[in-house]
């Protein structure tokens, strides 16, 4: 399989996922609807899917329009969630093939929207997995806690997504990666592979390079969300419940200025 990030407004990215034997693809929250008919025409590919994260215009806000545009076009999205244009519900656990050999699962990742979806994708030929996020996960950090708890986005992002193969690669929907690291190291300055991260980070956007993917790896090493458990984060906020943890990061992010 292959993926390309396609930028969309101004900081979004949608996705193309495709199957290489069979040219079919799959576009992920396109928002902007002719940037990714463009980007499969380019690659040779025929969208049959969509894949939306959740109901966020910035996410669903195209989906009326490409069904306009590709006749027969099936949109996901979550059953949890009031997804602009869908045609199809996804519970938690339900799956969607691809073409010959790609299979997307559907996680229920609730908190920033409360019916909010990660596609988490893999490819019977083999290579490394890969998991859309949306605003679930970001590179070094997570979405706000707009229809949730902390509690949910420490099962969304420490139990859930945390218990994907290390080299899942991550596709976010922000390129907030900059940021990110930035707050990051004030929560963590002594990590020496979270400062490497940043700086190659700041490289990519002066070339105007994306930072996607990660690998949830990295994110286990780097994003101090997914970190709630460690007893160097818990120590830095000076407390001990993750989920204590978890909320009083979200609140010092919300309130950051950096």
């Amino acid at each position: 399989m292959k993926i390309w990030p396609v930028p969309c407004l101004q900081d979004n990215y949608a996705y193309l996922l495709i199957d290489d034997s069979s040219g079919d693809a799959a576009v992920v929250d396109p928002v902007e609807p002719d940037r990714l008919i463009q980007a499969a025409e380019a690659h040779g590919a025929h969208i049959k899917i969509v894949l939306t994260t959740h109901h966020h215009w910035d996410h669903a806000g195209g989906n009326d329009k490409i069904k306009t545009l590709i006749p027969n076009l099936k949109v996901y999205g979550g059953s949890k969630d009031s997804v602009q244009g869908q045609t199809h519900q996804l519970e938690d656990g339900g799956e969607v093939t691809l073409g010959d050999s790609i299979h997307i699962r559907a996680m229920h990742t609730p908190c920033h929207t409360k019916g909010h979806i990660c596609y988490f994708v893999t490819d019977i030929k083999g290579g490394d997995p890969a998991v859309f996020t949306g605003d679930t996960l970001f590179i070094g950090g997570c979405g706000r806690f707009f229809e949730g708890t902390p509690e949910q986005m420490y099962y969304s992002l420490c139990e859930k997504l945390a218990s994907l193969p290390a080299r899942t690669q991550v596709y976010c929907g922000h390129e907030y990666t900059v940021k990110n690291f930035a707050f990051a190291l004030e929560v963590d300055p002594e990590n020496m592979f979270l400062k490497r991260k940043s700086t190659w980070a700041k490289q990519q956007q002066a070339e105007k390079k994306p930072t996607v993917p990660s690998t949830i790896g990295d994110e286990l090493e780097t994003n101090p969300f997914m970190r709630v458990r460690e007893k160097s984060i818990q120590d830095i906020m000076k407390l001990s419940d993750p989920i204590e943890v978890m909320g009083a990061l979200r609140r010092m992010k919300d309130g950051w200025k950096g």
